[in-house]
């Protein structure tokens, strides 16, 4: 068999032994391995398993990973959910769909101190869910803005997606991080619009609560927001400006977080320890995928089979948009299948030598890439984000909170085309920071 097609065959070996339920980190590191193999001899195959293994999980930009989890496991435990949803409800309750409109704002805050998206929807479903209940806003709508909400955990800064992006494909991990503010801060906007325009549509689905707030209540409501504001701009600011590394703003970050839980005294020992635990979870599967992904990845250099693809994708007569269009399609339907990380794993080694061969800016490249992972958060089957909001809302049906998010990926797929459109959405900040 000749190497590309020992690479065909083993990307289908792949997809056979997800079929059959083989994690997909093991699944790349046994077909890597033997692929490897057969191209070159098991005696070299052995040290590159060995070698991948011990250079993803030793090396020290990836600590960032479990700053990153620790941080907004702090956040979690130290009442930072709950304040951040009281101060926008204050603010946003007389709009029309204003408790999922405050919903949305405090997923947008609470992300900037949470990486993940699956932990967003999760801390923000337990204080805004039964609350939109008790003003009779309708399941669809509530579930909806909570699931689509939790997705700005993956792309505003600090997010799990840009540092897998960066680690996968070489780029700077701090400028896809700067990257992520403006699209971030657009998507949600983007929800926010669909929240409101539901709710102008059928004022049943979202009916405006009666208590009028005062001015005076308001201003004193924001200094629920101060903590999440600061970690953020201390963390995004300092890598923005070149003060510290990704790796020494989480360090900072989930220091700062810690201090404070430990002043409002509302860190236990038991959050300590859950919140810890849920770090090393975290970040031993993402290095795992990571490890795994590179054994695959060397098979697949050994097999041509990437650069081939780039070479002849690239010698296509068609413009490079009609090929990205494909790509993001593609992103589409894997997103129905497979979760953001191992979507982004299992792809990249294929999909990043296209984009690269193109011409395309690999650090825009990785907003739309974060952004399409996003969407496969909220895509029957197995969109993970409805899964968790579902589990938490006590009696509403899968299939309502499916419903549901269907206008919010809507506005995910406009907002995707915008920042096609006009990349420097994407690349104008990165572009500028100092280091």
């Amino acid at each position: 068999m000749d190497p590309v097609s020992a690479g065909i065959a083993g990307t289908v070996f792949v997809f056979i032994l997800l079929f059959l339920g083989m994690p997909i980190a093991f699944s790349m590191f046994f077909v890597g391995f033997l692929g490897v193999a057969y191209l070159t001899s098991f005696g070299a195959a052995l040290p590159v398993l060995a070698r991948t293994a011990y250079e993803t999980s030793s090396h020290y930009p990836y600590t960032v990973i479990p700053l990153f989890v620790v941080m907004g496991g702090f956040a979690g435990s130290s009442g930072m959910t709950q304040s951040l949803y009281v101060t926008f409800d204050k603010w946003f309750r007389r709009l029309p769909g204003g408790l999922a409109v405050a919903t949305i704002a405090a997923c947008a805050a609470f992300a900037g101190v949470s990486g993940s998206s699956v932990a967003t929807a999760a801390a923000m479903g337990t204080v805004a869910i039964p609350e939109m209940k008790r003003f009779n806003y309708h399941p669809r709508l509530s579930t909806g803005a909570v699931a689509a909400g939790g997705t700005l955990g993956f792309l505003i800064p600090p997010s799990i997606g840009f540092v897998v992006y960066g680690m996968l494909t070489e780029q700077s991990i701090g400028k896809l991080l700067i990257a992520g503010i403006v699209p971030g801060m657009v998507l949600a906007l983007g929800y926010v619009g669909i929240v409101i325009l539901l709710a102008k549509v059928n004022p049943n689905m979202a009916p405006t609560s009666p208590e009028p707030v005062s001015w005076k209540e308001k201003f004193r409501s924001l200094l629920g927001v101060w903590e999440a504001l600061f970690v953020f701009f201390v963390v995004m600011g300092g890598i923005y400006l070149g003060v510290f590394s990704p790796n020494e703003a989480g360090a900072i970050g989930a220091t700062v977080v810690f201090s404070a839980a430990l002043i409002k005294r509302q860190l236990t020992w038991a959050h300590l320890k859950e919140g810890l635990i849920e770090a090393v979870r975290i970040s031993v599967m993402v290095l795992f995928l990571v490890a795994g992904a590179n054994v695959f990845s060397y098979f697949l250099a050994l097999s041509t089979i990437p650069v081939k693809v780039a070479m002849g994708v690239a010698a296509l007569p068609v413009s490079k948009y009609v090929i990205f269009s494909i790509v993001i399609f593609i992103y589409l339907f894997l997103g129905c299948f497979l979760d953001a990380i191992s979507m982004m794993v299992l792809t990249m080694p294929v999909i990043f030598p296209v984009i690269s061969a193109l011409g395309f800016d690999p650090i825009w490249f990785g907003v739309i890439c974060v952004l399409m992972m996003e969407a496969g958060l909220l895509t029957p089957p197995l969109g993970l984000n409805v899964f968790t909001v579902a589990g938490i809302s006590k009696g509403v049906p899968l299939e309502t909170v499916f419903r549901g998010i269907g206008p919010f990926l809507l506005a995910l797929i406009v907002v995707v085309i915008f920042i096609s459109i006009f990349p420097k959405m994407a690349t104008f900040l990165p572009a500028m920071m100092l280091r």
